[in-house]
Protein backbone atom coordinates (compact mmCIF):
# COMPACT_ATOMS: atom_id res chain seq x y z
CA UNK A 1 0.00 0.00 0.00
CA UNK A 2 1.14 3.55 -1.24
CA UNK A 3 1.22 6.10 1.98
CA UNK A 4 -1.55 9.02 2.14
CA UNK A 5 -1.13 11.70 0.88
CA UNK A 6 -2.76 15.38 1.68
CA UNK A 7 -5.18 17.31 -0.58
CA UNK A 8 -2.82 19.46 -1.56
CA UNK A 9 0.42 17.34 -2.44
CA UNK A 10 1.05 15.34 -5.50
CA UNK A 11 1.00 12.14 -6.44
CA UNK A 12 4.17 10.76 -7.81
CA UNK A 13 4.72 7.06 -9.20
CA UNK A 14 7.28 5.87 -11.86
CA UNK A 15 6.20 4.27 -15.15
CA UNK A 16 8.50 3.03 -18.01
CA UNK A 17 7.24 3.56 -21.76
CA UNK A 18 6.63 -0.42 -23.01
CA UNK A 19 6.57 -1.56 -26.71
CA UNK A 20 2.49 -1.64 -26.37
CA UNK A 21 2.54 2.22 -25.76
CA UNK A 22 4.37 3.04 -29.04
CA UNK A 23 2.69 4.27 -32.01
CA UNK A 24 4.20 4.19 -35.90
CA UNK A 25 6.83 7.02 -35.15
CA UNK A 26 8.58 4.60 -32.03
CA UNK A 27 7.60 6.84 -29.27
CA UNK A 28 4.63 6.82 -26.68
CA UNK A 29 1.33 7.37 -28.52
CA UNK A 30 -0.70 10.00 -27.61
CA UNK A 31 -3.37 8.09 -26.31
CA UNK A 32 -1.41 6.34 -23.60
CA UNK A 33 -0.53 9.51 -22.37
CA UNK A 34 -4.63 9.81 -21.22
CA UNK A 35 -4.63 6.31 -20.11
CA UNK A 36 -1.82 7.07 -17.93
CA UNK A 37 -3.10 10.31 -16.63
CA UNK A 38 -5.95 8.50 -15.45
CA UNK A 39 -3.90 6.01 -13.67
CA UNK A 40 -2.25 9.38 -11.92
CA UNK A 41 -5.78 10.85 -10.77
CA UNK A 42 -7.03 7.26 -9.63
CA UNK A 43 -3.85 7.20 -7.32
CA UNK A 44 -4.44 10.82 -6.16
CA UNK A 45 -8.21 9.95 -5.37
CA UNK A 46 -6.64 6.62 -3.31
CA UNK A 47 -3.87 7.87 -1.79
CA UNK A 48 -5.94 11.54 -0.84
CA UNK A 49 -8.73 9.05 0.68
CA UNK A 50 -10.92 10.58 -1.38
CA UNK A 51 -11.69 7.71 -4.21
CA UNK A 52 -13.40 5.65 -0.64
CA UNK A 53 -15.12 8.46 0.81
CA UNK A 54 -16.66 9.21 -2.59
CA UNK A 55 -17.75 5.77 -3.55
CA UNK A 56 -19.60 5.18 -0.26
CA UNK A 57 -21.70 8.06 -1.02
CA UNK A 58 -22.30 6.46 -4.51
CA UNK A 59 -20.08 9.34 -6.35
CA UNK A 60 -18.19 8.27 -9.37
CA UNK A 61 -15.79 10.67 -11.42
CA UNK A 62 -16.28 11.37 -14.42
CA UNK A 63 -14.46 13.16 -17.11
CA UNK A 64 -15.23 16.15 -18.79
CA UNK A 65 -12.33 17.10 -21.02
CA UNK A 66 -8.58 16.80 -21.20
CA UNK A 67 -5.78 18.76 -22.85
CA UNK A 68 -1.95 17.89 -23.63
CA UNK A 69 0.80 19.81 -24.21
CA UNK A 70 3.39 17.80 -25.90
CA UNK A 71 6.86 18.80 -25.28
CA UNK A 72 9.82 15.88 -25.46
CA UNK A 73 8.84 12.18 -26.99
CA UNK A 74 9.05 9.41 -24.63
CA UNK A 75 10.84 6.77 -26.27
CA UNK A 76 10.83 2.65 -26.08
CA UNK A 77 11.80 1.76 -22.34
CA UNK A 78 12.22 4.89 -21.16
CA UNK A 79 11.25 5.44 -17.34
CA UNK A 80 9.47 8.58 -16.24
CA UNK A 81 7.90 9.84 -13.48
CA UNK A 82 4.15 10.67 -13.41
CA UNK A 83 3.36 13.65 -11.26
CA UNK A 84 -0.31 14.45 -10.66
CA UNK A 85 -1.82 17.17 -8.19
CA UNK A 86 -5.21 18.96 -8.13
CA UNK A 87 -5.03 22.19 -9.69
CA UNK A 88 -8.09 23.69 -8.30
CA UNK A 89 -12.21 23.83 -8.47
CA UNK A 90 -14.90 26.05 -9.66
CA UNK A 91 -18.63 25.87 -9.20
CA UNK A 92 -18.75 22.91 -11.84
CA UNK A 93 -15.47 21.29 -12.42
CA UNK A 94 -12.38 20.22 -9.99
CA UNK A 95 -8.94 20.77 -12.53
CA UNK A 96 -6.46 17.85 -11.96
CA UNK A 97 -2.72 18.08 -13.93
CA UNK A 98 -0.73 15.35 -14.96
CA UNK A 99 2.81 16.13 -15.79
CA UNK A 100 5.57 13.27 -17.37
CA UNK A 101 8.41 14.18 -16.08
CA UNK A 102 12.32 12.71 -16.97
CA UNK A 103 14.48 14.18 -14.51
CA UNK A 104 13.93 17.67 -14.56
CA UNK A 105 12.16 17.87 -17.71
CA UNK A 106 8.82 18.02 -18.15
CA UNK A 107 8.00 15.77 -21.61
CA UNK A 108 4.14 16.36 -21.21
CA UNK A 109 1.49 17.96 -19.59
CA UNK A 110 -2.68 16.61 -19.42
CA UNK A 111 -4.96 18.87 -17.86
CA UNK A 112 -8.82 17.19 -17.13
CA UNK A 113 -11.76 18.92 -15.55
CA UNK A 114 -14.13 16.14 -14.21
CA UNK A 115 -16.74 16.19 -11.73
CA UNK A 116 -18.82 13.26 -9.67
CA UNK A 117 -22.24 12.11 -10.15
CA UNK A 118 -24.00 10.50 -7.58
CA UNK A 119 -26.19 7.31 -7.80
CA UNK A 120 -29.54 9.65 -8.85
CA UNK A 121 -27.64 11.70 -11.26
CA UNK A 122 -26.90 14.17 -9.01
CA UNK A 123 -23.72 15.97 -9.06
CA UNK A 124 -22.35 17.27 -5.52
CA UNK A 125 -20.04 20.72 -5.60
CA UNK A 126 -16.74 20.54 -6.10
CA UNK A 127 -16.58 21.75 -2.70
CA UNK A 128 -18.66 18.86 -1.27
CA UNK A 129 -15.97 16.83 -2.75
CA UNK A 130 -13.36 18.37 -1.42
CA UNK A 131 -14.34 18.28 1.78
CA UNK A 132 -14.25 14.91 1.89
CA UNK A 133 -10.50 15.32 2.29
CA UNK A 134 -10.61 17.30 4.26
CA UNK A 135 -10.09 20.61 2.48
CA UNK A 136 -12.87 23.33 3.27
CA UNK A 137 -10.57 26.38 1.64
CA UNK A 138 -11.74 27.85 -1.20
CA UNK A 139 -10.07 26.79 -4.29
CA UNK A 140 -6.27 27.64 -5.24
CA UNK A 141 -6.44 30.34 -7.87
CA UNK A 142 -6.63 28.46 -11.16
CA UNK A 143 -3.56 28.89 -13.74
CA UNK A 144 -3.93 31.21 -16.21
CA UNK A 145 -3.68 28.40 -19.10
CA UNK A 146 -6.35 26.54 -17.11
CA UNK A 147 -8.67 29.16 -17.49
CA UNK A 148 -8.28 29.87 -20.99
CA UNK A 149 -8.57 26.25 -21.81
CA UNK A 150 -11.59 26.10 -19.38
CA UNK A 151 -13.20 28.98 -21.00
CA UNK A 152 -12.45 28.00 -24.34
CA UNK A 153 -14.24 24.50 -23.53
CA UNK A 154 -17.33 26.04 -21.86
CA UNK A 155 -17.62 27.59 -25.63
CA UNK A 156 -16.84 24.58 -27.64
CA UNK A 157 -19.77 23.04 -25.42
CA UNK A 158 -22.37 25.69 -26.11
CA UNK A 159 -21.30 25.64 -29.96
CA UNK A 160 -21.97 21.56 -30.24
CA UNK A 161 -25.23 22.24 -27.88
CA UNK A 162 -26.63 24.58 -30.00
CA UNK A 163 -25.71 22.23 -32.89
CA UNK A 164 -23.01 24.23 -34.43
Amino acid sequence: MRRRIAADAPSRFSMRVWPNDLDFNIHMNNGRYFSAADLGRLDWWVRSGLWHRALARGWRPMAGDANARFSKQLRPFQKYELQTRMVGWNSKWLFAEHRFQVGERVHAVIVVRYLFVARDGSRPSPAEVMALVGWTDPSPPLPEFVELWHRGQDSLSAELRAGR
